[in-house]
Order: C-alpha cells, then sequence, then structure tokens
C-alpha cells in the first residue's frame, strides 16, 4: 500500500468508506490505517481526522494508548508523575498484506512495531460493509491482536495510569464537530454521563456535519467480549471500546485479543426508538478464519 486509499467500500454501488494507510500522518501522532472519510448514503461525511482538539483523532480504526509502554493512540501520555507529557513513545501500525479485497470487504494483516522498530504484536482486520435499513448502512469492523513480542505484554490506558475515567483504548470512532454538541444516547436511560463506561447493548451519536447534514451513529459490539463504552458528546463527538478501563489487561506471548462492533451510518437525527430498531438489526460479523 503507498499513501493513497485503496478503492473505497462500496454498498449497492455507493462508495461510502475510505481506507488510509496512514503512511503521511507525523510520528508523533502514531501512524496508523484508519477509515476516512466514511459518508452516509446521502453523501455526509460521519469521520473527522486531525481535529484542532486532537490532532491525533484519525477517522475510524483501532487505536490503543499504552501497550508495554508504546502508544498507538498518538499525542501525549498520561504520567503517574507529571500528568499528560508529550514523550517519545510512539509506535506504528503497518500494512503487511491483504486476505481479502472485494467491494464491500477487506481483510489485512498489520504489524504493531514500539518506537525502537520491535515488533509488538500481529493484526488481522476485517471492515465490511453492507446495507441496512432504509437510509442507512453497517459498517463491520473486527480485529484479531496478537501478541509477537515474545513476552507477555500490558494493554494500559491513561485510567489505569491513575487518570479516573479516561479508559480509552481499542476501537475508536471520531465523528465531525460542528456548532452544537452532538446528541448522545443508548439501551439504557440516561445520556453521555450515564453511558461513559457502562456496557450498554448499544450507544448512539447523533449531530450535523458542518459539509453535510444531519446524521446518526449507532454502536453496538460484537463477538465474545463486551467493553466498556467510551464516550465523548460535550467535549467532541466520539465512541470507542476500552480494552484497559480500569485494570490492565495482559496479553501472555501469543496470546490473542480478540474484538468487534457494527456501526448503523444513518442520515438524519434519528430517534432513540428509531436508534433502537436499527441496533436491533444490526448484523454480526463472521469470524475470522
Amino acid at each position: 500500500m503507498d499513501g493513497r486509499p485503496v478503492p473505497a467500500l462500496h454498498v449497492a454501488g455507493v462508495p461510502v468508506a475510505e481506507l488510509r494507510t496512514g503512511r503521511e500522518v507525523a510520528a508523533e501522532l502514531s501512524p496508523r490505517p484508519f477509515l476516512h472519510p466514511v459518508r452516509t448514503l446521502g453523501g455526509t461525511p460521519v469521520t473527522e481526522v486531525f481535529p484542532e482538539d486532537h490532532r491525533h483523532h484519525l477517522g475510524a480504526g483501532v487505536s490503543v494508548a499504552d501497550v508495554d509502554g508504546s502508544s498507538f493512540w498518538g499525542g501525549r501520555t498520561f504520567t503517574r508523575d507529571r500528568g499528560s507529557v508529550l514523550l517519545d513513545n510512539h509506535g506504528r501500525q503497518e500494512h503487511v498484506r491483504w486476505w481479502a479485497q472485494e467491494p464491500d470487504r477487506r481483510v489485512q494483516e498489520l504489524v504493531w512495531t514500539g518506537p525502537d522498530g520491535a515488533e509488538l504484536l500481529r493484526e488481522e482486520r476485517t471492515v465490511a460493509a453492507a446495507p441496512a435499513a432504509e437510509g442507512a448502512w453497517v459498517l463491520r469492523m473486527h480485529t484479531r491482536l496478537r501478541n509477537t513480542a515474545g513476552r507477555e505484554l500490558a494493554i494500559g490506558s491513561p485510567a489505569t495510569n491513575g487518570r479516573p475515567g479516561a479508559g480509552y483504548g481499542g476501537l475508536f470512532w471520531r465523528a465531525p464537530i460542528a456548532g452544537t454538541a452532538a446528541a448522545c444516547f443508548g439501551a439504557e436511560t440516561g445520556g453521555e454521563a450515564e453511558l461513559h463506561g457502562s456496557r450498554a447493548g448499544w450507544v448512539a451519536l447523533s449531530g450535523t456535519a458542518p459539509a453535510g447534514g444531519p446524521w446518526t451513529l449507532v454502536f453496538a459490539q460484537t463477538g465474545a467480549e463486551r467493553d466498556p463504552w467510551f464516550i465523548r458528546a460535550a467535549e467532541y463527538p466520539g465512541v470507542g471500546t476500552s480494552l484497559a478501563w480500569d485494570e490492565v489487561l495482559r496479553v501472555a506471548d501469543g496470546g490473542v485479543v480478540e474484538r468487534g462492533w457494527a456501526v448503523a451510518v444513518a442520515d438524519g437525527n434519528l430517534s432513540r426508538g428509531e436508534a433502537a430498531g436499527l441496533a436491533a438489526a444490526l448484523p454480526p460479523l463472521p469470524p475470522l478464519p
């Protein structure tokens, strides 16, 4: 893969998501592949890259804040003694090979290397697009991370390093910011404050793109593991899953961590009932071979 996007994912002939290599990303932002732009069927963009508030937020992808001291999130690292500081600890994710390239599905192998170039993880990542209800489509993403470091790895987060509530790191989606805060709701009652850190069956963000119209994203985790949700709506619109919400995740040498989600992408600001209907119809991602 060079710096250009590979052919976009399509739904019924409509291009809905472009895959970027991330090779143009600065080292301190943790270079990595990502999806951007992701669009509704009506053409409204629902991802953001290099926003002024968090330059290391890159569309939709897999971003982990702390893998044995290496950052695959980008930007500053939270430390117990100095708070949030910029360290020379940024790793990178690089494409190795394609296992599948279809108009509505991509499967690729990635290598995760630390700042010293040493390999820590091998990943098989699947992204797939499919029709959903009228006016919507669903993006499915699945990641299989294998520890190839030759030792046990500790996956952490700012929360495990002493910053409560900042357990980000896993699947992450940065949505575009607009003049008004995005709405946040989900399978459980309440908004951002109540859903952040929960294991709700689904969560949704709804907003309006600066270049486009109103949109709604409905997120549901797939697979055997359900992590706490990391949610931002008032400060900026973003949703992620947390591999290390308040405890370090230890992965044995050769061990595998698998996670997945399905995200319904819809035009319009959906009601809670409409979002619940989309969530109930989200298809699971078939397991990787």
